[in-house]
């Protein structure tokens, strides 16, 4: 079997189509011109098997939870909730910004969602606060990549559903790098407040007055205490844990805080399954290449230089978070991690690498492509919010993701930073 199939699909990557059928047709066409018809119908059955799992049922149910949430105002009560804790010091509604980022991760385990529904309400309002629009975007951007860090996470699903690891433990390892980025990003941004002056979002709340505002949030905040506290004590699977958190909005959204009505709900329905169907083929279409790639015998070629480069493990690790945070800037974070995890993984895993240790390393890497030129998703949301220029926006977060390179290489050189909290769990 040739690799013709890797050509035509970086070359209907580069022409535009969309990664999910440049996945299927790059080595469908390849498969036919080689005149195997039988290899080509099992890439196909690869399509239809890698979205067959219950474990990926987790995917719509998070989708419909954040779904649900931002229809129902939550994300609103979040930012009050952390602009009555934090907005009294100079450069305020940025480190409101960041923390939101934190607590809604909690949430929706989506980078795309989180940039999204906190960008629509904190870039104007920073900016009326006397912020430059394209540092307000810039901050939402890359605040917004602990969305998928911290649990519940999409892409950890992915992965731990590809790689056959514990969601779990994957959940548990993301908590100290997620609170590790977001600490680092307020540092930062204090910083840049001093240096730059900027203004203080508003008076300092008294105590009854954040108690206040709290108890009207609690309900939200307690969503990712009762999915990981489910998950971790066995009480529900993580695929359970999704449904509970998805009728779990529903309630809070319908009952309690009443910020949504059942004449909204369809909508809301609509837009979480076609999100859902999107991904799901996307998921299916990487599994079939990843298949691909391990029949055709190049990911034993790529082993095997990448073996010969050196057999230094810190050295390795060094160039796979390059190679990563490159790859991070052309391709989604679920497609790369379902693509180069079966390449990547047992190399490292060889070597002495955790799996989970290696997971947490190659989830933070692509995430943070995320925000990167010239295909970071989130730069072209936070661009479509704005009204800034991608160019800008990068230009503007420059020092975020200089803070963020660094956590990542901490992450990666200091192994009990993700794996402290699943071995405090019992959970290896």
């Amino acid at each position: 079997m040739s690799l013709t199939y890797v050509s035509l699909f970086v070359f209907l990557l580069a022409a535009g189509m969309p990664i999910a059928f440049a996945l299927l047709i790059g080595p469908g066409l390849s498969l036919t011109l080689d005149g195997e018809q039988q290899l080509t119908k099992m890439l196909l059955s690869r399509l239809y098997n890698g979205i067959d799992s219950f474990p990926l049922m987790a995917l719509p149910f998070f989708i419909l939870a954040g779904e649900l949430m931002n229809a129902g105002g939550i994300t609103r009560m979040i930012v009050q909730f952390s602009q009555s804790l934090i907005g009294h010091v100079r450069g305020g509604l940025a480190q409101v910004n960041i923390m939101s980022s934190l607590l809604f991760a909690g949430l929706s385990g989506s980078a795309v969602a989180d940039t999204s529904a906190l960008g629509k309400m904190l870039i104007p309002a920073m900016e009326k606060n006397g912020y430059t629009r394209s540092f307000a975007a810039a901050v939402t951007a890359a605040s917004s990549v602990i969305g998928p860090i911290i649990p519940p996470s999409g892409i950890m699903i992915l992965y731990a559903f590809v790689m056959n690891v514990s969601v779990a433990s994957l959940f548990a390892a993301g908590v100290v790098p997620g609170i590790l980025i977001g600490l680092s990003l307020m540092m930062l941004t204090y910083f840049l407040a001093k240096k730059r002056n900027f203004p203080v979002a508003s008076e300092k709340a008294t105590w009854s007055e954040r108690g206040s505002i709290f108890f009207k949030t609690l309900p939200a905040l307690l969503t990712p205490v009762i999915l990981l506290g489910g998950i971790l004590s066995g009480v529900f699977t993580p695929t359970e844990a999704a449904a509970v958190a998805a009728g779990y909005a529903l309630v809070i959204a319908l009952f309690i805080t009443r910020t949504l009505t059942f004449s909204e709900l369809p909508k809301v329905f609509v837009n979480a399954a076609a999100q859902s169907g999107a991904i799901l083929f996307l998921v299916g279409a990487a599994v079939s290449f990843a298949w691909i790639v391990t029949v055709s015998g190049l990911a034993g070629d790529l082993l095997e230089f990448i073996v010969g480069i050196t057999d230094n493990k810190y050295l390795l690790l060094f160039l796979l978070n390059l190679f990563l945070f490159f790859i991070g800037m052309f391709l989604d974070a679920g497609p790369a991690l379902m693509i180069l995890g079966p390449i990547l993984a047992p190399v490292f895993i060889g070597m002495g690498v955790h799996p989970i240790h290696f997971a947490i390393v190659m989830c933070i890497n692509l995430t943070v492509g995320l925000a990167t030129p010239p295909m970071g998703l989130i730069l072209f949301v936070s661009s479509s919010i704005s009204g800034v220029s991608t160019e800008r926006i990068a230009l503007a977060m420059l020092p975020f993701l200089a803070v963020e390179i660094f956590v990542i290489f901490l992450v990666t050189y200091i192994p009990v930073l993700s794996l402290g909290v699943p071995r405090l769990l019992g959970l290896m």
